[in-house]
């Protein structure tokens, strides 16, 4: 199974002892006590490579655009739900060792083990043969990302500039009101409105709440001629 999705994903690790520890979740770990390892350090580490690798990528990739521009951006490609979905592209829930808990509970689709995961993966690949493989690892899926989150304006934090606007023009702050909530714990989606007052200025969806509530920012700043 390993063999497979290294192949699917592009990988190639020296050692794959270091791929199997990325891929084991602390449930795994509580319930097979052979193991002594999880990839919670992993993580940690491929956290702070990912930074790097990213900051450096947006450097190279836009030599024009401003420190404040690159800031934003990268934060948009490093955030939990966009590295979840370089996940969830390449297979990572399939081959995650969960607990059984973890997994009937829909813990392989989930945005925070995906991220972590996949985190992990970028740590391991790192100790086993350096920065390069980590970069023709990551790179072609941050050129992908990074064009579309560019197209669509999604490295906006949509909140903060609606809060900026509503209480520079409006005097007041805007709240977020959960409408509903909808489908299998593993595969919800929310609906929010981003009210003012008791006016609503925009509805959002999305898998999990924050990803709703900036929809529906997004569609309220549409309303008002911001995006």
């Amino acid at each position: 199974m390993l063999d497979s999705f290294q192949q699917r994903a592009g990988l190639r690790f020296a050692d794959p002892s270091f791929l199997r520890r990325a891929l084991v979740h602390r449930s795994y770990l509580n319930e097979h006590p052979e193991e002594n390892q999880d990839n919670e350090r992993l993580e940690f580490l491929g956290d702070a490579v990912l930074d790097f690798v990213t900051g450096a990528f947006l450097y190279n990739r836009f030599p024009e655009m401003s420190e404040g521009a690159l800031t934003r951006l990268r934060a948009a490609l490093v955030r939990t739900e966009q590295l979840a979905e370089f996940a969830a592209r390449l297979g990572v829930g399939e081959v995650m060792r969960l607990g059984r808990g973890e997994s009937d509970a829909g813990g392989r689709a989930r945005d925070r083990l995906l991220c972590a995961t996949f985190e992990a993966i970028v740590g391991a690949l790192y100790l086993d043969s350096g920065l390069q493989p980590v970069r023709q690892f990551v790179e072609p899926l941050l050129d992908e990302a990074a064009d579309r989150i560019l197209e669509t304006q999604a490295d906006v934090d949509a909140k903060s500039l609606l809060q900026e606007w509503a209480q520079a023009e409006l005097g007041q702050t805007p709240h977020y009101h959960t409408v509903t909530a909808s489908g299998p714990d593993h595969a919800k989606q929310f609906t929010v409105e981003a009210r003012i007052g008791s006016e609503v200025y925009g509805v959002g969806t999305g898998r999990n709440k924050q990803i709703a509530a900036q929809s529906a920012a997004e569609e309220a700043l549409k309303r008002v001629g911001l995006l």
